[in-house]
């Protein structure tokens, strides 16, 4: 049995997370936990996401039910997901993070931690996300020299980030494939007389509105002909369900910085 502890309890993926796990074999929810002042700091954890009561209380600091775990689940922001790495590391707990916004810099202290402890992170935990990816590592090579490449992402009003790691792992694994630097051709916005499209962009745009969960589409437009692919997210299920597959894989791994190709045997 893999225990588990979840950050952000009371977030829209930490809440269906810890929904989720209630049902997935081999998994027991053993903690969760919020930011320091959080109002429901204290109550039943059953009462905040409708789940039946095992008696497990919202705590305020993950020092305090670190040792319950074998495996911490992170969906919050970089500088808190950060905190919490030192912590998972000096207890020598696994780690599973999906949270975005991660700077290049917040990357490599996470990579730094994970020379302690396994640690899987994913901005996008979703099966087909990670089918996806691999897709366009296969195909963008024999596309990239005579069709332009586009990347186009949706999420809801919410969304702090832009553009969302999903569609910056997508830019990056397409610019791997071509052999292109993705700092110096990324494009983010185009606006008045831009000029013409240079060969080598890869432009990366975004969309902001309602409830959308997630879309992402990649163009490959040629003369005469485009493709495009695209991968739309219904429910926020798909992303916690990946998240806890991963907590299940990632138990008992050596220390390393993992991703959800590795969780899916995808490499």
């Amino acid at each position: 049995m893999t225990k588990i502890i979840i950050a952000g309890l009371t977030g829209r993926m930490g809440s269906r997370i810890a929904a989720l796990s209630y049902d997935y074999e081999g998994l027991e929810l053993t903690g969760a936990f919020e930011r320091a002042g959080h109002k429901d700091i204290g109550q039943k954890i059953s009462s905040l996401i409708g789940v039946r009561d095992n008696g497990i209380i919202l705590s305020e600091r993950l020092e305090d039910i670190a040792d319950r775990a074998d495996v911490i689940i992170d969906f919050t922001a970089p500088a808190a997901t950060l905190h919490n790495a030192g912590i998972a590391a000096s207890k020598k707990k696994a780690m599973v993070v999906g949270t975005t916004g991660l700077s290049k810099d917040d990357i490599e202290a996470l990579s730094s931690f994970a020379k302690s402890i396994p640690i899987v992170f994913s901005p996008n935990m979703s099966v087909g996300v990670n089918l996806l990816l691999k897709t366009l590592a296969d195909i963008s090579p024999v596309l990239a020299d005579d069709f332009d490449i586009e990347i186009i992402e949706a999420h809801h009003r919410l969304k702090k980030d832009a553009p969302s790691g999903t569609a910056m792992k997508i830019a990056q694994v397409i610019a791997e494939a071509v052999k292109r630097n993705l700092d110096e051709v990324a494009v983010y916005s185009r606006k008045g007389i831009t000029g013409e499209r240079t060969k080598k962009e890869i432009g990366i745009q975004t969309v902001r509105g309602g409830d959308i969960v997630g879309d992402h589409t990649v163009m490959f437009c040629g003369l005469g002909e485009r493709i495009e692919i695209t991968h739309k997210a219904s429910s926020r299920d798909t992303f916690a369900r990946g998240a806890l597959r991963a907590a299940a894989w990632v138990k008992g791994r050596q220390p390393g910085l993992y991703d959800m190709q590795d969780v899916l045997g995808l490499k």
